[in-house]
């Protein structure tokens, strides 16, 4: 038993050589290790950018979670408390403005003074002539 393990182990080890043989070629070549430098260069920028990437991923997705718990916290409010019933009030349009852009701008939106007046006079004319149309017709004064 002991040693058809053996003899599997070593038959293993010597696939794995010959596999490295065929497919991996030994670099016995001059100026190589220069090239290997430039190599470790380019791949030590390509794992900083990576780095940067996950970096920036993974702080967009604690955002999003964050937001997502605040949004389920709103809700469980939202469900916990009951909106008060909001009473009418009634309240002129410059009250309203004044309400809204505060104390420092003063807009008027009197409506009233657009309008024209009527003068009263004609209606005390169009008063005293009916009074003088009941005299005429209830004096009989010869």
């Amino acid at each position: 038993g002991q040693e058809m393990l053996e003899e599997e182990a070593r038959e293993a080890e010597r696939e794995k050589m010959q596999y490295l043989e065929e497919n991996c070629t030994a670099l016995f070549i001059p100026g190589c290790m220069q090239d290997l430098q430039e190599l470790c260069c380019k791949l030590h920028k390509q794992i900083d950018l990576v780095d940067e990437e996950r970096y920036n991923m993974e702080v967009k997705v604690a955002k999003s979670n964050k937001v997502d718990d605040l949004k389920l916290k709103i809700q469980y409010l939202n469900g916990r408390f009951k909106k008060p019933v909001l009473k009418k009030v009634r309240m002129s349009a410059d009250a309203m403005l004044a309400g809204l852009l505060g104390s420092k701008h003063k807009v008027s939106m009197d409506l009233r003074a657009s309008l024209k007046q009527v003068k009263k006079e004609v209606k005390d004319e169009v008063g005293a002539f009916d009074v003088i149309l009941e005299k005429k017709m209830f004096d009989t004064e010869p």
